[in-house]
């Protein structure tokens, strides 16, 4: 197995406004992007969010590709006013990885707590990225 992961500048994220993406390249390595933060911890936070909801879906049997597509096409929902401006894809009801995805956050809220870190604080700096 071969993960590669680094922080980056919003503007390089494959998904606007999106913190955190993962991917397999054509050499089947899992790539992790994370937006560069102000704390270290928060962006181990979302690393950590980011490989227990790929190690989720991909024993689930759902693909990158999958989740993707449903996030380009919430995006689309967005820009055309179907969905809240401030909400995430991956809690939608219709997410095929809610599950994975409520389950990751999970971690970071224990995280946050385990660190002595408003998760309120932090959800906030988060989504104003």
């Amino acid at each position: 197995m071969e993960i590669h992961i680094k922080t980056i500048p919003d503007s390089m994220m494959r998904l606007p406004g999106g913190v955190g993406d993962y991917w397999y390249d054509h050499e089947g390595v899992l790539q992790v992007r994370v937006v560069e933060m102000e704390k270290e911890i928060y962006c181990k936070m979302v690393i950590i969010h980011e490989l227990i909801e790929e190690a989720l879906t991909k024993e689930r049997g759902l693909g990158e590709p999958d989740i993707q597509a449903f996030d380009d096409y919430y995006e689309q929902r967005r820009k055309m006013g179907l969905v809240p401006e401030d909400s995430e894809p991956g809690f939608d009801a219709s997410a095929p990885y809610v599950r994975e995805h409520t389950a990751s956050t999970a971690i970071e809220m224990l995280m946050c707590a385990m660190a002595g870190i408003s998760w309120t604080d932090y959800d906030r700096y988060v989504m104003n990225l």
